[in-house]
């Protein structure tokens, strides 16, 4: 509905996992080069933590679309998987046929594995969602790392997930998988009102607004405050707040509009007060009968000669909202 109206030639702040909008923030960049330094060395097992919203999912399918044909990736985004099911999910992607029993499937999951090593191929396993995951599930996927050479793992396994996945891997029953990790990063919220601004302005640069600055420095500090930096909070927000602000005419999105939509999603921060508005409504001096008595005393004066009409040569101030 909006899109004309500030110049956008689609969505800017869609709640879609869009790689094309992805902002590097140092904790996304940091993410993605231990995802390519683990992948490329064969280090075996890779976790991922970050907030929900922050953008795991984002950074996942970016480095998707990037990976070398030589890398064959089996993507799991729904862990709620049995035993079975995961084997059967897991060699379909990967493209494994001809097994009855889980003895034949680990022994031409080895010979594939294996042969792809030795061509220098890689087979990369993502599990997006992995706080999910079953305890036999996950030492399913502890077994699944002793594929290996005496230098490096056939098998690479990466584990992205909500930050209770550490509590998950915190399992003693569990401890043999936890040591198997070779890497950890975790993906932080936007920690500035200035990175919220640049993530903001980047997003409606790519969706082909040619200016921007359509968000007022007040709408932008109360996003970042309501949203905690949570891309997806800072998205909803923007979303509604366009669309509201469209509603109403209004080319600059100001925080009056913003605090209106974190009222409707309930994402008011815990210390707000409501504040005067940053974009003041104009309001006339004179009661309606001073004015038409003003009007009546000077219709046939100079004023009435010119060519402007008194009504826009009358003096106005501006008032905040509440004020009347």
């Amino acid at each position: 509905m909006y899109l004309e109206y500030y110049g956008l030639k689609e969505p800017p702040f869609a709640l879609t996992p869009d790689p094309r909008f992805i902002y590097f923030t140092p904790s996304h960049k940091e993410v993605m080069a231990n995802l390519h330094y683990g992948i490329e060395n064969g280090k075996g097992l890779i976790v991922v933590t970050g907030e929900v919203g922050t953008g795991k999912t984002t950074v996942l399918r970016w480095m998707l679309q990037r990976f070398e044909r030589t890398t064959l990736v089996a993507y799991i985004f729904n862990p709620r998987l049995t035993v079975p099911e995961f084997y059967q999910y897991m060699t379909k992607l990967l493209d494994i046929q001809n097994w009855e029993t889980k003895s034949d499937l680990l022994m031409a999951l080895s010979k594939t594995l294996e042969a792809r090593h030795a061509r220098g191929l890689r087979t990369v396993l993502i599990i997006d969602e992995a706080q999910g995951l079953s305890p036999y599930v996950l030492e399913e996927i502890r077994l699944l790392l002793n594929f290996e050479s005496d230098t490096s793992k056939y098998l690479q396994v990466v584990l992205c997930g909500q930050p209770e996945l550490r509590e998950v891997l915190n399992n003693p029953n569990l401890r043999q998988l936890k040591q198997r990790i070779a890497l950890r990063c975790q993906i932080s919220p936007l920690p500035s009102v200035l990175e919220t601004e640049n993530y903001i302005m980047e997003r409606l640069m790519i969706a082909g607004c040619e200016q921007p600055a359509i968000f007022s420095p007040e709408a932008i500090d109360f996003i970042y405050r309501c949203s905690e930096g949570i891309p997806r909070q800072i998205n909803n927000l923007c979303d509604n707040s366009l669309l509201a602000s469209y509603s109403a005419d209004m080319s600059i999105i100001a925080r009056g509009i913003v605090e209106e939509v974190a009222e409707q999603f309930d994402m008011l921060p815990t210390d707000y007060t409501k504040q005067f508005s940053d974009t003041p409504l104009m309001t006339n001096v004179l009661t309606p009968t001073g004015r038409a008595e003003l009007w009546m005393a000077g219709e046939n004066s100079a004023i009435n000669q010119a060519p402007q009409s008194i009504e826009e040569n009358l003096v106005a101030f501006p008032i905040a909202k509440g004020d009347m």
